[in-house]
This record gives C-alpha cells, structure tokens and sequence, in this order.
C-alpha cells in the first residue's frame, strides 16, 4: 500500500484541501515524479487553493504518474476529478476542484514555464 494511501482518510468524507495535496504530493513522491512545485492559490484565485508543478522524466512515466494521482484520489473519496492531455500525455492536466496539477514532461515544463506566472515575486509561495 503507497504512503498516500495510508494517509487518505474515510471513503465517505472528502477530504479538505490540504488533506488533499498532502495525499497527492504523497503520491507523487512515491511514483519519482521530479522537481515538484505547490503553489499556494488561496485568496489569489478561484480556480483552487493550491496549485502544483511537477515533472515526469516521459510520456510513459507523465501517464503512469497522472494514473496514479486519479486513483489515489478516488480512493480518498475525491469525486468529480477531471482530466486532460492523457493520450498524448506531454501535459497532464487533473482538475481535483481544490488542488489542481499539472505533470509535464521536461521539455514541455520548460516550453510553457507555468510556474513561473505564479511566481513568489508574484504573490503566491512555492514549497518543493
């Protein structure tokens, strides 16, 4: 069993936005998902409260490490999760309502440097 999923609390209860990027971060950690930045949304922006950046060393690994985050949060209870860029899995985009991440392969993190428009110099704090 992965360590988020030791974490993730009742099936029936869903867990509050923390709980949840604590159990995705978890996950992310344990699938080696690279260079993982939280970006801290609250009272920035209505699209979350966090926000995180991270990398995946392929495609085959994107797609492994986006697979993973969806199923660790379906079995905290988290609902409604939407999910974009799986078949070609340069970007994964997973849409949990409060927590959104972003899993790129290196070259398009680079191309796109979305962490980069949140920024500390913007605002926002980032934690690795």
């Amino acid at each position: 069993m992965s360590r988020a999923a030791r974490r993730s609390p009742a099936v029936s209860q869903r867990p509050s936005a923390k709980e949840t990027l604590r159990l995705i971060l978890d996950c992310l950690d344990d699938m080696k998902a690279e260079d993982s930045v939280t970006i801290d949304l609250t009272g920035k922006s209505s699209i979350g409260d966090y926000m995180i950046v991270t990398t995946g060393r392929s495609q085959r690994h994107v797609g492994a490490v986006a697979d993973n985050v969806v199923k660790e949060m379906a079995g905290a209870g988290i609902r409604g999760v939407r999910v974009e860029g799986m078949p070609q899995c340069d970007w994964v985009l997973i849409d949990a309502g409060d927590v959104i991440v972003h899993v790129f392969r290196p070259e398009s993190r680079a191309f796109y440097g979305l962490e980069k428009m949140w920024s500390p110099g913007r605002g926002t704090r980032q934690t690795g």
